[in-house]
């Protein structure tokens, strides 16, 4: 009863919420309903777009209006209407527009016309991006998404009937909406400010960054817009004629790209003659999910400048044998315009390739130009110089900028203000701003979920008190010990200052021939020096830095060996600042940077007899200190250690795996070494001081969120040094220090794009040993090799078939790392295998010292085997070269996931 209540009343408000305005259906001339037409009232900001099923609403005042209907590819329609009290109904019909094609069309031999016009369009679209210095704007988005299609629902029929109860069904849409205050200005900064959300899932609130897009720039969410400076090395464009609208020409450009996929569109762009302005567009697009998303823009002119007043995202596909549809309108009105006073002469853009301008400037006549100074002066440039000025004026006001110590660092800020009655809004608020008429299966949606939302408030007046003794309970209970979390590890918050964390021992269980079996527990107590606050004046909570202090400790049984080993100590945190002292006995792999994982060691060790990871014992103490200064750019890490290191054995002869394995055998710890053979040493101490350092070469950039910086990734190259020092001094009591050395590296690491999801990488690292009086095999320089099937970690640095330790070297060595990822390259020059996600991997190992032989593998790789689903997944064949010679070839399972 109270579902039809809620049906019948819902209804009744969406019939009769607003007192007048026009309504009505769009149609073509065959009767087919026209779904997201572009309705506006021509002198005004007020706008609105049909639904689905071609149904439009526009609430307005008494009064006379001249109302413009527009639709992609169709004559636009102007109609006067008079409006009382009442609504008027209006219903269009739209005809076909009408395409005449110019004299310059193409003829054979010649150049199609289209690359004229966009030409000029690119060399006028930062000109247009930057025409407008701020603006306010009303926003309205919907979201509808769909679930079409489940994977074996037999298997989860039961929890799909649960889930129909809170709205969720296939087929049935999932409804988001929003109406947004937008505050746009020069170069990156929007506010918004959320006057009302309605979702017929839930309440989260999720703004949508779509309306922020621009085809003005370079890329369009990582993919090249047809009017990028570069799009002609990824676009072929075709002249499809040019029709007359309001007094404007405009032309039809087809966008076909070179090679479809990821990261390019295709479809129709419209260009308005002379102002080289985008009329609107219709594109489409893959994201890396291998989603198909098509997108339709609209433009309109408010006071001269023509701005995207209707957009349209609508997209499909299928992950994991889930498929689904989601469809994004989203509708803005302007208002509160400004136009950059340097912007509004009319300039004229002549193609050089087609008609010699009748100036030409140099770049000497560019430099130092006012902008705003040269189009008063001059009125018609070549596509060439008009692109060089604008350069230049945005170098000046970059300049200006850093002179008035305004921020340069931040690519985008942006914050949201939740209006408090945002969820609140009754169904004649909606009707007032909603300018998408909800289809009848989304009232269906919205009717569901109010119902949902009434049981439910009835529900929580009935167990309030209920609720609050659970609440009290939890808490209470967040304190208690409880037998058995010590082997599912558990947090205790004592109090807002103090945590006790007990580290679950089933988390770290492994194996090796050293150890035998052994699982890891780990015990800290957390201790903030000041109590943590959190900054309330943003909207969402913030805690703010606050220093602490942890004490605690890891320990380890080996049951191979029969004992336990353990180490703790003392850290302290505050920002990017960490200093810690620690100490006890350990068990490490010679290398460091452990190449292969305990956890993948131990597959190995048990189900293929073979024992990679080598291991020796540490008695030591270290203090630590790490510090990040210059805004994060800078890395500085820093330790002094003292240590007893000690060679350790397979804790028994004639040890078995899971699987015995005639052909394979378990071999001693003792790893074999080219310049040492077998890598004994005895039992010593060393004292050593090891300092790294590592920036990056570029400045960092920001993107500010409702206050809160953000860095953005770093893409420059980065230098990293790093000094060890084996100290040789006698520690009285503690002990002697028997190593003696200098150890002295430098690398250069850089990952760029060279084109669409093409990049290139590269690391190279050369060192040596400055000092070598006393060196011990702990000491060496050990690199990242890999013997095993699967190559796991950084695809770009790590060796695929380069034995552990046999090259590693207590003298100098060079490692240079290649690796190039194509997107189009052998098998991927198929346009089916490259809608796929896959990408093609060519990549140059080589390491350089005394003994290796100028070690080398260059391999063929094919990544994202797994489109959607394990896009991180990869086959590797390499070919292993020593002294330039061919020796073997391998093949590797490759994966950039680290197995711990």
């Amino acid at each position: 009863m109270k579902y039809f209540l809620t049906l019948f009343i819902t209804l009744f408000l969406l019939q009769f919420g607003s007192a007048q305005g026009i309504r009505g259906t769009i149609k073509t001339t065959q009767g087919e309903a026209l779904p997201y037409a572009a309705i506006l009232v021509k002198g005004t900001s007020t706008g609105a777009v049909t639904n689905a099923e071609g149904h439009y609403e526009v609430p307005l005042k008494p009064g006379k209006y001249t109302i413009v209907f527009q639709f992609l590819g169709f004559q636009a329609q102007e109609k006067s209407v008079e409006i009382g009290n009442d609504w008027q109904t209006i219903d269009v019909t739209m005809q076909e527009q009408a395409f005449r094609l110019q004299e310059v069309q193409a003829r054979e031999g010649k150049e199609d016309p289209a690359y004229s016009i966009m030409r000029r369009a690119i060399a006028k679209a930062k000109y247009h991006e930057l025409q407008v210095v701020s603006y306010t704007a009303r926003a309205y988005t919907k979201t509808s998404f769909t679930v079409t299609d489940l994977p074996m629902q037999f298997m989860y029929r039961k929890q799909l009937k649960e889930a129909e109860k809170e709205g969720f069904k296939i087929g049935v849409p999932m409804l988001y909406e929003s109406v947004s205050e937008v505050t746009f200005k020069q170069p990156n900064t929007y506010r918004h400010r959320l006057l009302a959300t309605r979702n017929s899932l839930g309440d989260n609130v999720s703004v949508s960054d779509y309306f922020l897009t621009s085809f003005y720039r370079p890329e369009v969410n990582n993919a090249v817009s047809p009017l990028s400076p570069k799009a002609f090395a990824y676009y072929k464009f075709e002249y499809q004629g040019t029709f007359s609208e309001r007094g404007i020409d405009v032309s039809k450009i087809k966008v076909t790209p070179r090679a479809y996929g990821e990261g390019v569109f295709r479809g129709t762009i419209f260009i308005i003659e002379n102002s080289w302005a985008i009329h609107s567009l219709q594109l489409e697009t893959r994201n890396p999910l291998g989603f198909n998303i098509k997108i339709r823009q609209v433009y309109s002119p408010v006071q001269t400048v023509w701005l995207p007043v209707n957009q349209r995202y609508d997209l499909e596909g299928r992950i994991m044998g889930a498929a689904g549809n989601a469809q994004l309108i989203i509708n803005q009105t302007f208002s509160k315009l400004q136009v950059n006073p340097a912007f509004v002469e009319d300039v004229r853009i002549i193609d050089e390739k087609i008609e010699k301008p009748a100036v030409s400037l140099s770049n000497k006549e560019i430099k130092g130009q006012k902008l705003e100074d040269k189009i008063a002066k001059q009125k018609e440039y070549s596509a060439k110089d008009f692109k060089k000025l604008l350069k230049e004026y945005e170098k000046q006001e970059y300049q200006a900028k850093k002179e008035r110590k305004e921020t340069v660092d931040v690519s985008r800020n942006d914050s949201t203000i939740v209006d408090s009655l945002a969820r609140k809004r009754s169904n004649a608020f909606w009707d007032s701003l909603r300018t998408v008429p909800l289809t009848s299966a989304e009232i269906k949606s919205y009717v569901k979920r109010d119902s949902l939302q009434i049981v439910r408030k009835i529900e929580v007046q009935k167990d309030s008190t209920k609720a609050a003794k659970d609440s009290t309970r939890k808490n209470r209970s967040s304190k208690t010990f409880k037998p058995g979390q010590l082997i599912s590890g558990n947090t205790w918050n004592f109090s807002k200052r103090t945590a006790l964390t007990w580290d679950s021992p089933l988390q770290k269980i492994y194996y090796n021939t050293v150890e035998g079996y052994t699982f890891d527990v780990g015990l800290r107590m957390r201790y903030f020096l000041r109590k943590p606050q959190n900054d309330s004046t943003r909207r969402r909570v913030v805690t703010k830095p606050t220093p602490d202090l942890t004490l605690g400790g890891a320990g380890r049984y080996e049951f191979g060996m029969k004992r336990l080993i353990g180490t703790g100590g003392l850290t302290y945190n505050y920002k990017s600042t960490h200093i810690d002292l620690t100490g006890g006995r350990w068990v490490n792999q010679f290398n460091a940077n452990e190449p292969i994982s305990p956890f993948l060691n131990s597959l190995t060790s048990l189900l293929f007899e073979k024992n990679y990871a080598k291991f020796y014992q540490r008695d030591f103490l270290r203090l630590g200190a790490s510090a990040r200064p210059f805004q994060n750019r800078v890395t500085i890490n820093g330790s002094l250690e003292y240590a007893e290191r000690t060679e350790l054995a397979n804790y028994r002869e004639n040890l078995k795996p899971w699987i015995d394995w005639n052909q394979f055998a378990f071999t001693p710890n003792r790893p074999t070494n080219a310049e040492l053979g077998p890598a004994a040493f005895p039992v010593n101490q060393a004292f050593t001081l090891n300092l790294a350092v590592s920036g990056k070469l570029g400045a960092n950039r920001y993107r500010v969120r409702n206050g809160r910086r953000v860095p953005t990734r770093n893409n420059s190259p980065e230098l990293t040094l790093n000094y060890r020092k084996g100290i040789p001094v006698n520690l009285g009591s503690v002990g002697t220090s028997d190593v003696d050395y200098d150890f002295l590296q430098a690398g250069l690491s850089h990952s760029f794009e060279t084109g669409i999801r093409s990049r290139l990488s590269y690391n190279v690292t050369a060192g040596g040993f400055l000092n070598d009086n006393a060196v011990f095999f702990p000491d060496f320089k050990h690199f990242q090799g890999n013997e095993f099937f699967l190559q796991q970690g950084d695809p770009t640095s790590i060796f695929r078939m380069l034995p552990y330790y046999q090259y590693s070297t207590g003298k100098r060595f060079f490692e240079g790392h290649v690796l190039m990822e194509y997107r189009k390259f052998l098998i991927t020059q198929l346009t089916l295998v490259r809608l796929t996600g896959l990408k093609e991997n060519l990549f140059v190992h080589y390491l350089g010292t005394p003994s290796s032989r100028h070690y080398t593998e260059v391999g063929y790789a094919l990544d994202g085997l797994i489109p959607g689903i394990f896009p991180f997944f990869r086959v590797e064949v390499i070919s292993q070269w020593q002294d330039w010679q061919y020796q073997k070839l391998g093949f590797r399972i490759g994966t950039t996931l680290k197995f711990r």
